[in-house]
């Protein structure tokens, strides 16, 4: 499907040109050195556009439609991939998807927030945003890999729980709480990539990792932009604003030192351009990390998760 975001058009027009050209070229008809400019000039204007994008731009690139989401990384990195469903409670919850699979042959758990891209896609996975099954879901997979002794590997892209009544009726606070606690005391290794949004509770709740990483144009916030923008300045429009007030992007998170410890390169211009190639970057980190983390034990593991958390909150007294 074919999406571009404001920022991008000079460059898809470009690169448009381009196509047009070798279409045309022909052994009588040679326009190879105008491609080479018009390539030249397009690598250029690819480099300056993305060297100098706003907090804004980047987390419009965190949601682009083409992002590869937790299914693609899924299909690109894993095998054995083994999809399990439904919270043994009250339903699944496509918002979130979870299961079994092997990282190079090891067995493993794997859980991430999965969108959808057209109409009908993303409403049924409600656009990422889980209700309580969801995570109930997540934790029960969770749960089942710690009896297994197997790694957890989650994915995360969502721009928060679903807030619907429906939800709050079902325990979302509790469920996302429940889950903070519980992950917090897995035996096992729990590696985290904020893949593109990280909104809030509805993030955290899977994201309580002895490693977490963000992917270079992915976003982690308390809240979004635009309810950032409709809480202090009752306007949607200063969206823009609010990004560069709420610091979300990889390179601020980065900046504080203990909440991230990682962030994964993509291709120039965002994952969407090279999905495969983002995949084998974030596999890369995935299998770096998990071997540091396979020499601890048990109790080391949930001690190093305690501590990662423990150090994120500064309490200053005046008198």
């Amino acid at each position: 499907m074919n999406f571009h975001l404001e920022f991008e058009k000079p460059l898809i027009d470009l690169e448009q040109k381009i196509k047009e050209l070798r279409e045309y070229s022909t052994d009588k008809i040679d326009f190879s050195s105008e491609i080479n400019k018009l390539e030249k000039k397009a690598e250029k204007l690819r480099e300056e556009i993305f060297s100098n994008l706003s907090r804004w731009q980047r987390t419009q690139l965190a949601r682009h439609m083409n992002r590869p989401f937790t299914l693609d990384f899924i299909r690109f990195i894993f095998t054995d991939w083994f999809e399990m469903h439904g919270d043994r409670n009250f339903r699944d919850d496509p918002a979130i998807v979870s299961g079994f699979a092997r990282l190079d042959g090891e067995p493993c758990a794997v859980i991430g927030h999965q969108k959808g891209r057209d109409t009908k896609e993303k409403v049924f996975r409600n656009f990422g945003m889980p209700n309580p099954e969801g995570y109930r879901k997540a934790l029960r997979i969770m749960q089942m890999a710690e009896q297994f002794g197997l790694p957890v590997f989650t994915f995360v892209d969502t721009p928060g729980a679903f807030p619907g009544i429906g939800a709050e009726e079902r325990g979302q606070a509790e469920a996302i709480a429940r889950n903070l606690r519980e992950i917090a005391s897995l035996k096992v290794p729990v590696i985290t990539t904020i893949t593109g949004e990280g909104g809030s509770g509805g993030a955290l709740a899977i994201a309580v990792g002895n490693r977490v990483m963000m992917m270079e144009y992915s976003v982690y916030s308390v809240i979004s932009p635009e309810g950032c923008a409709a809480i202090l300045w009752n306007d949607g429009a200063k969206s823009p604003q609010a990004a560069e007030a709420l610091k979300l992007t990889a390179q601020d998170i980065a900046e504080l030192g203990c909440v991230i410890d990682d962030v994964i390169p993509e291709p120039l211009g965002g994952a969407h351009n090279n999905p495969p190639l983002a995949a084998r970057n974030v596999k890369k980190f995935l299998k770096k990390h998990l071997k540091e983390l396979q020499k601890l034990s048990p109790d080391e593991l949930i001690e190093q998760r305690y501590q990662k958390y423990r150090v994120m909150t500064k309490v200053e007294e005046k008198s």
